[in-house]
């Protein structure tokens, strides 16, 4: 029985480089042929599919300045999750599994099985693009995914993209420093493709990292690069809370600043209502004893002979005033 190391890694995502939208120098152009695409899904539409329903019932009842008009854009330009991530899977290396040799296309069998069952035992993880490369050293698969969880409790869309839940619904819930739940993830996958490898008469042969190309001192800088990459999220992370709290903050104070502006704006035109009544009512004092005369008038001989044009439009103009009085 031959044996056969399993690399399982985090690639970098690009979906044009699987779709070979360009050719790079380490791609036999006359391999691309046989390259196997599992699934070539638009991402935007994806996350329609996924999480449109949740958006909906987020932004019911929502300000519309906390709506969220587009998931994608929203973690695109996020810092707490991915828009989707990539895990590559790779059996021996191009000494003993060289693309072309009958070593090769034993690999390609086993991860095309592998494959095969990839999406059932995985639901949380979202596969939209998926290849299986022959057209370098080494066959290989990309799996390109996006991780969701539903029915959160928790704060945001009840559907939403999240690595860390994604996995811990499969029964990943981490541990120490470097066991993640994406590096038990990664194991876990190792270990069923090692099942499919034995079925196949391919032993794993385990040197503990995939890794085993590099010398020990640039392996522990690559770790400690890691590490230190896990703790800048984690900072990116704090820092999108903070950010977040304070534009809560922001927008309580600008509602706090709009509700004292309505009230100034309340109370002066109370004050102008209160000038505008004292300036009437003392019209109407200076209108009175014109109407005590024209009531002692029209007692006396039940009419009144407007012999002046000033004393009609006197009159009339008082009579209006007293009306206005008198409705205020």
């Amino acid at each position: 029985m031959m044996k056969r190391t399993i690399s399982g890694m985090t690639g970098t995502g690009s979906l044009a480089h699987n779709r070979r939208d360009f050719i790079a120098e380490n791609v036999n152009q006359n391999r691309v042929y046989l390259n196997i695409c599992y699934r070539d899904e638009n991402l935007k539409d994806v996350y329609k599919e996924l999480f449109d329903e949740s958006v909906e019932r987020y932004n019911v009842g929502k300000r519309n300045d906390r709506k969220i008009t587009n998931y994608y854009d929203k973690i695109q330009h996020g810092k707490q999750e991915k828009l989707f991530y990539e895990v590559i899977f790779q059996i021996g290396n191009n000494k003993d599994m060289a693309a072309g040799t009958p070593e090769g296309d034993l690999a390609v069998k086993v991860l095309d099985e592998y494959m095969q069952d990839f999406q059932r035992r995985n639901p949380t993880l979202w596969v939209f693009c998926c290849y299986l490369h022959q057209d370098e050293a080494t066959p290989h698969l990309h799996i390109d995914f996006v991780p969701y969880v539903t029915g959160w409790k928790g704060k945001g869309m009840d559907t939403r993209v999240s690595l860390k839940q994604a996995l811990k619904s499969l029964g990943f819930q981490g541990g120490a420093k470097h066991d993640t739940e994406l590096n038990q993830w990664i194991n876990h996958e190792k270990e069923v493709l090692a099942e499919i490898m034995e079925r196949h008469e391919i032993e794993w042969e385990q040197k503990g990292t995939h890794e085993e190309h590099l010398d020990v001192y640039n392996f522990k800088k690559k770790e400690r690069a890691k590490e230190v990459k896990e703790l800048e999220q984690k900072i990116e992370n704090l820092t999108a809370d903070v950010e977040a709290t304070e534009s809560d903050i922001k927008a309580l104070n600008q509602e706090k600043a709009d509700a004292e502006k309505a009230r100034d704006q309340v109370r002066e035109s109370k004050k102008q209502a209160d000038k505008e009544l004292k300036h009437m009512e003392k019209q109407r004092n200076q209108l009175q004893p014109i109407i005590n005369s024209i009531d002692k008038e029209l007692k006396n001989s039940g009419q009144i002979k407007l012999v002046l044009p000033e004393v009609g439009a006197r009159l009339h103009t008082a009579i209006k005033r007293l009306n206005l009085c008198s409705l205020r």
